[in-house]
């Protein structure tokens, strides 16, 4: 995630540094689209839309292939943080987010048409530019999956909000689905499509650009993350419909839940969970070939 002036050389400066260490960067966000201006269709959203315009473009001269985005400007993340196992975790319950935490967050209700209508405006002016800078968008659902939070409705709560993003995208090859599995799993049969089965679509047409790859106690009304080998989900399943689309690009450890004595850094946990990858990984690679 990168807040600052996506100036190339200041990009350059953070990617060579990497290079450093030998990490290549595929991907990267840029908060400019996430303003109230763009996302509730506000005065000066143009000037925030050209700031990630000139975002794509500095990726694309950088040969960063790929932008990361999600469009949700009324949400909650959290309700609570519990300890679980040595651990610390987050945790949403959906009656506590109504009940206590929940309130109209911009001034007023925005409807889904409202929303849509902006998302739409923000794509039209900057998907061509990622097209000519090659470069990929990749669409985050919206995490936790509830369709209307603080008087904002969200679009990509459902298989069908991703159905549409493709349509307004008019199919381009420059857009895709960033999949966090962790919040399609907090949303269980509510999604009209279950993960395995966003991955067999998406993932068999080549529209999955990266996977944010995390486990949940349970489906909503109330989940906490958990480490990927304790959720709800049996992840090797996950990794295995990966391999079976020939899925090739990026998994990410997502929110990793704080060990007990661990500082901000949650190296521990870093490792534990890339560790467990790696393994699921293996044994995928040996069944499917």
């Amino acid at each position: 995630m990168y807040h600052e002036d996506p100036d190339v050389d200041k990009v350059r400066a953070i990617q060579k540094r990497f290079e450093s260490y030998g990490i290549r960067i595929y991907s990267v966000a840029h908060y400019s689209y996430r303003t109230l201006r763009v996302q509730l269709g506000q005065p000066g959203r143009d000037e925030d839309i050209e700031t990630y315009r000139k975002f794509l473009r500095t990726l694309g001269k950088l040969g960063i292939p790929g932008a990361n985005y999600d469009f949700h400007p009324g949400n909650t993340y959290t309700t609570s943080y519990i300890e679980r196992r040595g651990y610390r975790t987050r945790q949403f319950s959906e009656k506590d987010f109504r009940e206590k935490v929940e309130k109209q967050m911009h001034g007023r209700d925005y409807s889904a048409d409202e929303i849509w209508a902006n998302y739409t405006y923000f794509m039209k002016a900057v998907l061509p530019v990622a097209a000519e800078a090659n470069v990929t968008m990749a669409l985050h659902p919206d995490d936790p999956p509830l369709a209307k939070m603080n008087g904002v409705a969200k679009l990509f709560v459902h298989y069908d909000g991703y159905k549409r993003a493709e349509q307004i995208a008019s199919a381009s090859k420059h857009w895709g689905v960033r999949l966090c599995v962790g919040t399609w799993m907090e949303g269980g049969d509510r999604m009209g499509k279950n993960t395995l089965e966003m991955i067999r679509d998406f993932g068999g047409r080549g529209k999955l650009l990266d996977i944010d790859f995390r486990n949940v106690s349970s489906p909503l009304p109330v989940f906490h993350e958990t480490f990927p080998d304790e959720g709800y989900t049996d992840m090797y399943q996950v990794m295995k419909a990966l391999r079976q689309v020939k899925y090739s690009s990026g998994i990410v450890p997502d929110h990793i839940p704080a060990l007990s004595g661990e500082g901000e850094d949650r190296r521990a946990g870093l490792a534990y969970c890339i560790g467990y990858f790696k393994a699921l990984l293996r044994r995928a690679n040996e069944e499917v070939g």
